[in-house]
């Protein structure tokens, strides 16, 4: 098939890292600059279209040829540009919508399938590739795709054209050409290891949902941050009427104010201020009260909602395809839906009206919190298209059952296709007593529960901690049995973590293909794959074997790092038993979607492992339905009890 690499460089007025590239390209000051291209591997050209040059008919026959594959470095940047761009000047080619992603292949994320940095520099770095992105690429997109202050040199405008630096044009083009070349040496160096055609179709089928949208309730986002700042702005100047200080949000002003009060604190973290609150009175306790409130950030995803809104209303590329490196599980971007707070209001409707109609007053005197109200309200702003309804659908416990039909833990896998409540069967297990949810022995669920989620990949009672079980009036004393009574009660999934770390320490010292029930673990070129029951495989870069703090042998390999850097990572059974298990629930998810898609509906946003679908209000389509289709159970994952369950709602929220 014929290859068309390219990268494009291009102005707007749009912050790009606020807006995302929709808006950025649909602003009517938009504007290719370069263009450049390789077709089949031939030499890299440029197209200086700020300087006049037309693009080549070959080119723009092979934009919308299906017989051409498009190649770029974050592919979705330089299809949705051109998109935007082809409806501008060759509407003949492409009328309306954007270019299909079905032909679009992306050099990041193949990248990041092999567990490898997704910036094209940082690529080229790791790889050692013999041609490298050019450092002096950032200082010229400065200079000539974002808005500039008037000069001399650019003519009075608020942008600098090639004729005000025609040296730095020359280099720019140069960083243009490069940017090409490097594309070409990743997929050339990658090729050994290609992404399987499967996954090339999910990449394309999450950039129709990213490019489709999802329509936002501008009314209740734009009065929420209306409503959050007059109630701040008062917040505030109660709060220094209080306490005298002309800055009353300043750490250090207000905790010696607290001190000369006589609260001490050594910090004003949520968790120290709730605690004062416990022994506060009088103008203390409402100063920390209103020191609690003023910290609240309840409007930071709405004024994102407000960057990334398209002139329909509708927010597009709020998902990253293959966000999570090391699992390949969906991000959220801009707006960050992966982390939206939960709402537990038993009243959004009237919620939602006061603050659509901007009844601040009403606020106040109706909920305890005007910051944790708008917050919970964050989720009500995602809306159905007109004339549409939302069908919501959602995995049950999906981790949990695949790490139960993973491991062979038979009891778990039987109560699940029984239909009974997983946390009662767990702690029925742990304690040895019938436990029923609202029951008997009921008390014991929350115990199971914070098992279940703490301790399946290994995690003991820093986990449980972690996961909030001494907030939930669990006794310090009582977290260790709990992890022993859990593991006891799950034998096959503890031994299952014993078996991936050996099956991994074996495949690197041997060399050799290891399998491990319907796992695979294996060393090539210097990389661990572990391949799953999909076909689909992890990635570990430089796999290493050493010693960790216990004595023990420990697993080493290197990858993205907390701080965002390349760096040396350690895992161990239990971790890699939790990439294991959180992949495949990706990939059932994965299932779930193009069931849905291919039986006509559209998915609009989909967010951990639920999906959210924009159905027309009459069409016959029913939340069991999308459930079915959801748990469309594949061949690979024979025997797994998968399960969904779901609702409708007038706007997005959890049920």
């Amino acid at each position: 098939m014929r290859t068309l690499f390219c990268d494009i460089e291009s102005f707007s007025p749009v912050q790009l890292a606020k807006t995302g590239v929709y808006p950025y390209a649909e602003h009517p000051a938009f504007e290719l600059l370069l263009f450049g291209y390789s077709i089949d591997g031939g030499p890299v050209e440029i197209v200086d279209l700020a300087n006049g040059q037309s693009m080549p008919d070959e080119v723009l026959a092979a934009l919308v040829d299906s017989g051409v594959v498009k190649w770029a470095h974050n592919a979705a940047f330089e299809r949705v540009c051109l998109s935007a761009w082809l409806r501008l000047y060759h509407p003949e080619l492409l009328g309306d919508g954007f270019l299909d992603p079905r032909q679009w292949r992306c050099t990041m994320i193949w990248s990041a399938y092999l567990g490898l940095p997704m910036s094209l520099d940082a690529v080229a770095a790791v790889l050692k590739l013999d041609v490298q992105k050019d450092s002096a690429g950032r200082k010229l997109i400065k200079q000539f795709c974002t808005p500039a202050t008037p000069s001399v040199l650019n003519g009075g405008k608020h942008r600098n054209p090639p004729s005000a630096d025609p040296t730095g044009w020359a280099h720019f083009i140069d960083y243009n050409r490069r940017d090409v070349e490097v594309e070409q040496a990743i997929h050339e160096r990658l090729a050994l290891f290609p992404m399987p055609d499967d996954e090339w179709g999910t990449y394309a089928l999450d950039q129709r949902i990213n490019d489709a949208g999802i329509l936002l309730d501008h009314t209740l986002v734009d009065n929420a941050v209306a409503v959050d700042e007059h109630h701040r702005n008062a917040t505030l100047g109660r709060a220094q009427k209080l306490t005298g200080l002309e800055n009353p949000n300043s750490p250090i002003q207000l905790k010696q104010w607290l001190s000369e009060h006589g609260c001490e604190l050594e910090s004003l973290t949520k968790a120290d201020v709730h605690a004062a609150l416990d022994t506060a009175s009088g103008e203390v306790k409402e100063v920390l009260e209103l020191r609690g409130d003023l910290a609240k950030s309840s409007v930071k995803k709405y004024q994102a909602m407000q960057n990334v809104a398209g002139s329909d209303g509708r927010a597009r590329g709020l998902i990253q395809f293959y966000g999570a490196g090391r699992t390949g599980r969906f991000a959220g971007r801009l707006v960050q839906v992966q982390n939206l707070p939960r709402n537990y209001l038993p009243d959004l409707d009237q919620a939602r009206t006061l603050v659509r109609t901007g009844n601040l007053d009403a606020l106040e005197l109706l909920y305890e919190s005007v910051p944790d109200t708008l917050s919970q309200l964050i989720r009500t702003a995602f809306i159905p298209s007109p004339g549409h309804r939302f069908i919501v659908a959602d995995f049950s416990a999906i981790e949990a059952r695949v790490i139960a039909w993973l491991a062979g833990e038979t009891t778990t896998l039987q109560a699940f296709r029984e239909g009974k409540d997983l946390y009662c069967e767990t702690a029925s297990r742990m304690f040895g007593v019938p436990v029923e949810k609202h029951g008997v022995n009921g008390e014991l669920r929350q115990k199971g529960k914070i098992a279940v989620l703490a301790c399946g990949y290994g995690g003991s009672v820093g986990a449980l901690k972690a996961m909030g079980a001494l907030g939930m009036g669990l006794a310090e004393h009582e977290l260790k049995p709990i992890v022993d009574a859990w593991r006891a009660a799950n034998p096959h999934i503890v031994q299952l973590w014993a078996d991936v770390e050996e099956a991994a320490i074996a495949a690197i010292t041997s060399r050799q293909p290891i399998r491990l029930r319907n796992l695979r673990f294996s060393v090539e070129s210097g990389i661990l794959f572990i391949k799953l029951p999909s076909g689909r495989r992890l990635s570990y870069i430089q796999p290493r074997l050493g010693e960790n703090r216990w004595g023990g042998t420990s697993i080493t390999y290197t990858g993205t790092t907390t701080a965002r850097r390349w760096g040396q990572l350690e895992t161990y059974g239990g971790k890699l038993v939790e990439n294991i298990v959180q992949a495949i629930a990706r990939d059932l998810l994965v299932v779930g979607m193009h069931a849905v898609a291919k039986a006509g509906h559209k998915i609009v946003m989909h967010v951990h492992d639920e999906i959210v679908i924009d159905e027309p209000t009459n069409s016959g389509f029913t939340v069991a339905d999308a459930c079915k289709l959801m748990s469309t159970l594949p061949a690979w994952a024979k025997g797994l009890p998968l399960d969904a369950d779901g609702y409708e709602c007038a706007y997005y929220r959890k049920d």
